[in-house]
């Protein structure tokens, strides 16, 4: 598939991949400070922003998405960031293609199933995405409606302001979803999938250094996750950034520019 992307600034090539509901749009900022020591590439993950939609929505698609990204460019190799959701295609694509990475730097995710009993995230996201498919955007006239519609069942004002940035307008009083909404309802298993924990036998990745930032008050990265990480990447750096919960991005951007520019430059 043909990804969109943004592209800022000169030096080495650094790829950072958004998260669930996002697109390159919210990681412009970050990008064109760190722009004066890479070249940032800024993708639309497939059935987000402005890239294609596809029924198909699993981490082997959109690591391969990424992978026919790189060979367009004719990129040998590639500093590599995501989050959230693109933090599990940066980890899925480093497994696949270690040969391509110089860094990789993963934020506030696990990238194993979650053991959570009651399936917490499952549930979150499974209602947010109810919620976007009952605002029906034909029925939509302005973006003050979709927000009262969104409204009646997401509580948290910022989770309703994230996914309006997925409004787009088409005429006056016409509007669309940029996500391809449907398609990641259908596939929410598979989003909230990951890789199986290490085991005793498991084989250990090696060959360049691998950051893992965590948000202090988000719940994305547990203990357990941290020592499974730790067995999967032996020389992984965990990192924590006061004060920001999961979407740090719009949080806390000064924490994650300087972060970035000292592993990256490590």
């Amino acid at each position: 598939m043909k990804l969109f992307f943004r592209k800022y600034g000169i030096g080495p090539p650094l790829f950072i991949l958004h998260g669930l509901y996002g697109s390159s749009d919210n990681w412009v900022t970050i990008a064109r400070n760190l722009a004066t020591s890479f070249t940032v590439f800024l993708p639309d993950l497939r059935n987000h922003g402005q890239s294609p939609h596809s029924e198909k929505h699993d981490y082997d698609s959109m690591s391969q998405d990424l992978f026919e990204l790189i060979l367009e460019l004719k990129i040998q190799k590639i500093f590599l960031a995501g989050h959230s959701m693109g933090g599990k295609v940066a980890v899925n694509f480093a497994m696949k293609w270690p040969e391509k990475i110089n860094s990789l730097i993963i934020i506030d995710i696990s990238p194993f199933r979650s053991s959570d009993p009651e399936r917490k995230f499952y549930k979150e996201h499974k209602g947010i995405l109810e919620s976007i498919l009952s605002a029906d955007s034909s029925k939509i006239g302005s973006r003050l409606e979709a927000e009262a519609l969104l409204a009646k069942t997401i509580v948290s004002e910022k989770t309703r302001d994230f996914i309006l940035k997925n409004l787009k307008r088409t005429g006056e009083k016409t509007f669309v979803w940029k996500l391809n909404v449907k398609s990641l309802y259908d596939n929410l298993e598979k989003i909230v999938d990951g890789l199986p924990p290490p085991g005793g036998d498991s084989e250990t990745v090696t060959g360049f250094p691998v950051t893992f930032i965590k948000g202090e008050n988000s719940e994305y990265l547990s203990t357990g996750d941290i020592n499974a990480i730790q067995k999967l990447f032996p020389v992984a750096e965990m990192i924590t950034v006061e004060n920001a919960g999961h979407w740090m991005n719009a949080e806390r951007p000064d924490a994650i520019i300087d972060i970035l520019l000292k592993q990256l430059n490590g």
